[in-house]
């Protein structure tokens, strides 16, 4: 993986990761242990899904860069509808907290988007071969 690859799921996977652990304390304290283990399992669901689709994405990149961003907005696409199937299948069950893991589902899921954005915007990809210079005469 490109240095700017990793770093970029680096600077998504650490925010998201911080968040979870935060609802997971608070899940703790508010609905106990069960509440706890609905916000570890949001988080890692999240990052798992994410951080999938993240490599996905990259691979797409490198090898058919003409459909990368009809690829980034149907991946996108995807994990969500699979998010929320996540959450329709696990609607009634007892393993755990659902409004915990609901809640933490969501709040890391907007937190990796956002922190996915600021990675791009602050990375220094460049998009212009400098070894082609045009064509040859």
């Amino acid at each position: 993986m490109p240095s700017n690859d990793a770093r970029i799921l680096l600077h998504t996977a650490v925010p998201s990761a911080a968040v979870g652990a935060i609802a997971t304390v608070v899940s703790g304290v508010v609905a106990g242990g069960k509440g706890a283990i609905g916000a570890v399992v949001g988080t890692l669901v999240v990052i798992l899904f994410m951080g999938i689709g993240q490599l996905v994405l990259q691979r797409t990149a490198k090898s058919l860069p003409h459909l990368f961003q009809a690829m980034g907005l149907m991946l996108y696409t995807a994990q969500l509808l699979v998010l929320f199937i996540f959450l329709a299948l696990l609607k009634n069950t007892t393993l755990f907290d659902f409004k915990a893991f609901a809640f933490t589902l969501l709040a890391t899921t907007v937190v990796w988007v956002a922190a996915q954005a600021r990675a791009y915007m602050k990375a220094k990809i460049t998009y212009i071969d400098p070894g082609n210079t045009g064509p040859k005469s």
